[in-house]
């Protein structure tokens, strides 16, 4: 039981701490772009239907767009993500990235490139 609740823990604390990076990239958006207002979404469905992993949309209501961005328990030190929209299921491979080398410059990039073309 105590192995369970370290994964958790420690699945719990990855989604956390990506949550906040994403809110401060979130935040800079809305600062320097009025045309791009992003959604952010925690789905937690996947753990609930057993899959070992946490998911986070990050959606344009505008464009329809939509990144997928999965935290594995399998795999902590990677995140896998996806440039989709939000009206499709995900087609093709995930990308995948150093959890490490995730921050808040690097969301505000996939955020801004992809919702705004730019």
């Amino acid at each position: 039981m105590k192995n369970i609740d370290k994964q958790a823990s420690a699945s719990e604390q990855r989604l956390v701490s990506l949550t906040d990076i994403a809110n401060v990239a979130h935040f800079r958006i809305q600062q320097d772009f009025e045309d791009i207002d992003p959604v952010i979404g925690i789905n937690r469905s996947m753990r609930k239907n057993g899959v070992p992993a946490d998911l986070m949309t990050i959606d344009c209501l505008k464009t329809g767009k939509r990144i997928l961005v999965v935290l594995h328990d399998h795999s902590p030190e990677f995140i896998s993500y996806q440039f989709t929209f939000n009206h499709q299921d995900p087609a093709g491979e995930f990308k995948e990235i150093s959890q490490a080398g995730v921050n808040q410059a690097i969301l505000y990039d996939w955020i801004k490139c992809y919702f705004s073309g730019s």
